[in-house]
């Protein structure tokens, strides 16, 4: 197996087919594993899996069965552990994969054919991208010899060394931080997969933990204290938290609820807005038009992340998205690695609302 992605889903899915509850978090051990050790062999492979797959004897007994048969090794024995007596020779070769060409590979690939151990792959890739948005001036201020304003209190104060002579005049500028980020991911049954590349990439990348996450399927959550974990435990934490993972898409109601809950306390005023959604409205797009024209004077600028728009055959000409379309600064598919760049360009973008 020279893929390491192909390896840990291809063995995952028949562990889940026999029985064995293999989640997000164990596959990603396992491919975690196998890329630490580089396992050779057969038997070192399979000692990888048993030390990130299994709990318990049972577990072992199904894993050393479809191990068997996916690995065609029969060195491992009924009891779960390579037996030596059977064994007629030294375990076969296993091509060692690399992390490289699997995320080579997995870069073009769309996120909602990901399995969880591939879409994990792509963690080390992510934490080189940097999420940054626009500056804005702040309150403070501070000295600068290139300032237009007279700062009289600084002039004052260095006035003393003079003899109170105003010798020298101090000027200042004010200082510059970044907008706020807030993202409201769409967690329905059509964008799961969307949503966890997202929701990874924010825990990865430079400048991700800043920003406030809230999910959406039919009631919003907020994951910000959640996604502030490990990578490994970020995505499973975030699946108990938000109760409606899977469920229907009431866009506009989600909405409505972040902007009176949440909007209306500052949170959105002057942000950089992310909506990650396909569009489909199970509620009113009139109601959805509502809270984005609402969102859009609040927002310094919307984003609108719709894996659908990356077929040259889309229009929006119908549903929630015809209603959120003319409020959106920006629209990206954000739907595979390599078009992240055009996620992050448009959040960074300088155009928007002041």
């Amino acid at each position: 197996m020279s893929d390491l992605a192909e390896l840990a889903a291809r063995l995952c899915e028949r562990l889940r087919s026999a029985g064995l509850a293999v989640g997000a978090d164990r596959a990603a051990r396992f491919a975690q594993a196998v890329m630490l050790v580089s396992p050779q062999r057969t038997r070192e492979l399979y000692l990888c899996a048993l030390a990130t797959l299994t709990s318990s004897p049972a577990d072992a007994q199904v894993l050393a069965s479809v191990f068997a048969t996916v690995f065609d090794a029969p060195d491992v024995g009924a009891g779960g552990a390579f037996s030596a007596g059977e064994s007629t020779g030294p375990s076969r070769e296993v091509r060692a994969p690399t992390a490289g060409s699997a995320v080579d590979r997995l870069a073009t690939r769309d996120f909602g054919t990901l399995e969880p151990a591939e879409l994990a792959l792509l963690r080390a890739a992510m934490s080189e991208f940097r999420l940054a948005t626009p500056l804005r001036r702040s309150r403070r201020k501070r000295v600068s010899p290139g300032g237009r304003r007279a700062d009289l209190r600084e002039t004052l104060r260095v006035a003393r060394r003079t003899g109170g002579e105003p010798v020298r005049l101090r000027r200042w500028v004010s200082r510059e931080k970044p907008r706020k980020l807030v993202v409201l991911c769409d967690i329905s049954g059509s964008m799961e997969p969307y949503a966890r590349a997202l929701l990874q990439l924010l825990v990865c990348a430079a400048g991700g933990a800043r920003a406030e996450v809230f999910t959406f399927a039919t009631r919003l959550t907020r994951l910000t204290r959640v996604l502030q974990r490990a990578p490994s435990e970020a995505l499973a934490d975030a699946g108990r938290e938000a109760p409606d993972w899977s469920g229907g898409t009431k866009i506009g109601d989600s909405l409505g609820e972040f902007l009176d809950t949440h909007g209306a306390r500052g949170m959105a005023r002057g942000a950089v807005v992310v909506v990650l959604s396909d569009g489909w409205e199970t509620g009113s797009p009139e109601r959805l038009g509502r809270e984005m024209a609402r969102l859009s004077r609040l927002a310094y600028r919307i984003v609108w992340a719709n894996p659908r728009t990356a077929s040259p055959r889309f229009r929006p000409a119908t549903g929630g998205m015809a209603a959120a379309w003319p409020y959106c600064d920006a629209v990206v598919s954000a739907h595979r690695l390599d078009a992240i760049e055009d996620l992050l360009t448009a959040i960074a973008g300088c155009s928007g609302r002041d």
